[in-house]
C-alpha cells in the first residue's frame, strides 16, 4: 500500500490518500457524513481507517451488478425447516 498526505483547504488537518488519489477517512467521521459520502462517492472508492490503519474500502456497486439483487425473488421455493440441521438431538443429554 503506498500513502501519501495532503492537506485540505477548510480546515488544514492531513488526510491521508491511499494509492492514486483513493481517498480514506476515519472510522468516527465516516460515521458522522455516510450519508453524503455515499452520494457523492467517486469510482475509485474510499478507504476507512480505524487509528491511520487501513479496515475497509468502500466502493460503487457497478450497474451490471446491481441488477442482481432481488433478481431471484419469487423464485425460489423453501423446502422443509430452514432452520434444523436434520437430526434430532436432545441437548440436555
Amino acid at each position: 500500500m503506498k500513502w501519501t498526505v495532503s492537506v485540505t483547504r477548510h480546515n488544514r488537518r492531513p488526510i491521508l490518500r491511499y494509492a492514486a488519489g483513493m481517498g480514506s477517512i476515519s472510522a468516527s467521521k465516516f460515521k458522522e457524513q455516510c450519508l453524503s459520502l455515499l452520494d457523492h462517492l467517486d469510482d475509485q472508492g474510499l478507504v476507512i481507517t480505524k487509528h491511520a490503519r487501513p479496515v475497509a474500502k468502500l466502493v460503487r456497486i457497478e450497474s451490471s451488478s446491481s441488477s442482481l439483487i432481488g433478481a431471484l425473488k419469487g423464485k425460489l421455493k423453501i423446502k422443509g425447516d430452514i432452520f434444523s440441521m436434520g437430526e434430532r438431538w436432545n441437548a440436555e443429554s
